[in-house]
This record gives C-alpha cells, sequence and structure tokens, in this order.
C-alpha cells in the first residue's frame, strides 16, 4: 500500500464486518511479532490490521526515525484507517508500537475505540539506557539475534537495527516525557508490563496509568520486554477479554 510517499506492507485477516483492530509492532519487529495474536483476534471475530512500519520488514527502506514523537508513524496510521474506511479501532502496541497507539489516542480521540499497550515508553529512565545496550550486544556478537532480524526485515537489517539504535541513544532524549499528552486520551485503556521488562521499572507502567482517567494496569508476573511473544496464551486470553469488554469504546 502506498502511504504518504512510501509502500508498506499491510495484511488483513478476519471478517470487514467486525470491529477493528490495528496492531503496532515493536522498535525491531514486523508483522511476525503478532503470529500468536493473530489467528486469535480473527477466529473471536476482529477485523485485524498488521503492517510493517516504514523502514521496516516488507516496507520501503527508511533513513530514519523520527523518535520520539513518531511524527511520521502517526501520519500513516491515520492513512491506513482512512484508505481502509476504518473510522473506529482498537489500537494495540508494543514498545515503540504502544507508545505510536498512546499519541495517536491523544491527537485522534474520535477514531480510537480502545488502547491496550505492552511495555510502552513515555519518558526515558536510566533503565532503558542498559536494556539498549544490552541489545546494541547482543546484535555485535549473537548470530541467533542476527539471524532473527534478516528472517523478520531481509537484506535491511542492519539498517532497521541502527535506525532503531540511533534513534533512541541520544543524549537529548533524556528529558523526553510524553506524560502531559495522556490526558487527552478518553478511551478505555489497558496497561501491561512484565515485572521483568528489561527495558523499564514496574514504576514506570504505574505512572503511565496514572496519567489516563480510568486506565487499568495489569503487571505481569515473571514476564520480560517480549511478553507477547513468550507468554501468548495468558496474554491473548487477557487482550481478548479487554476488547470484547470494551467494544463500545466506553469505560464501564
Amino acid at each position: 500500500m502506498l502511504v504518504n510517499g512510501h509502500n508498506l506492507h499491510v495484511e488483513h485477516y478476519g471478517s470487514d464486518d467486525g470491529p477493528a483492530v490495528v496492531l503496532l509492532h515493536h522498535g525491531l519487529g514486523s508483522v511476525r511479532a503478532w503470529k500468536e495474536q493473530i489467528p486469535a483476534l480473527a477466529e473471536a471475530g476482529y477485523r485485524v490490521v498488521a503492517y510493517d512500519r516504514w523502514g521496516y520488514g516488507g516496507s520501503d527502506i527508511r533513513p530514519a526515525l523520527d523518535l520520539p514523537t513518531f511524527t511520521t508513524d502517526l501520519a500513516d496510521l491515520y492513512s491506513i484507517l482512512e484508505a481502509l474506511g476504518i473510522q473506529r479501532a482498537a489500537l494495540v502496541g508494543h514498545s515503540d508500537g504502544g507508545t505510536i497507539a498512546l499519541y495517536f489516542a491523544a491527537q485522534n480521540p474520535d477514531l480510537v475505540s480502545s488502547v491496550l499497550v505492552v511495555a510502552a515508553h513515555i519518558y526515558v529512565e536510566p533503565k532503558m539506557e542498559g536494556g539498549i545496550l544490552g541489545i546494541k550486544q547482543a546484535f555485535e556478537s549473537d548470530g541467533r539475534f542476527k539471524t532473527g532480524l534478516r528472517h523478520a526485515h531481509g537484506n535491511k537489517f542492519e539498517g532497521v537495527f541502527h535506525n532503531w539504535f540511533d534513534g533512541w541513544h541520544r543524549q537529548e532524549f533524556l528529558s523526553w516525557d510524553m506524560r502531559p499528552a495522556l490526558s487527552q486520551i478518553r478511551c478505555p485503556v489497558l496497561v501491561v508490563q512484565g515485572e521483568y521488562d528489561e527495558h523499564a521499572t514496574p514504576q514506570h507502567a504505574k505512572d503511565l496509568t496514572r496519567s489516563i482517567r480510568g486506565a487499568e494496569l495489569w503487571l505481569m508476573p515473571s514476564a520480560g520486554h517480549m511478553l507477547p511473544q513468550e507468554h501468548a496464551g495468558s496474554f491473548n486470553s487477557r487482550l481478548l477479554q479487554f476488547l470484547d469488554t470494551h467494544r463500545d469504546g466506553k469505560q464501564n
């Protein structure tokens, strides 16, 4: 799909008549990151849209990411919904995808019925630095890590990594804090984070939850950053429960 001057790889699943759910992958991910969630959502009657953000997977190469505001990614999401004729959707985002979901819900409240975010970041805390450097070390020394990236992104896997690392590992981002924007979110929100997330403390998820009126928090015991992939059964159950409860976009 041609969106804002670049081609995006967009996949559709489930019934076109079902409530729309848009999946937003993490900072080094692709549509493949949702392989455990897509069938469960489609079987539950949802219209599922999953896509590789610009620069990732089957989408066009991208020179750099516009972190931490994700301005271009937000414009792409808006254009995708418009092109597909989706007037209202639930957003499910992981890590960077979660941050995008929160920004979009704050800026476009009429288009979002509910939001579920996993390991979303809303400011930079010290633990995030260690997590980023740990991934850099894995990229440089772990052959299996590189193989996974190549499998998800093809020959542009090195560019995907460097865009992400160079984008977040910048001194000027230490003062970034999106909490003021979160007060604009009006739809139901579920904040999910593993208690042992490598990139954020439980306090980060608590701060996020407190910043959104009526938001719920699920801190999953014994889980890390890749919760949807490593604990798919438990995560899918909670995801479907949340979406089913808030199909109309209203808080109980």
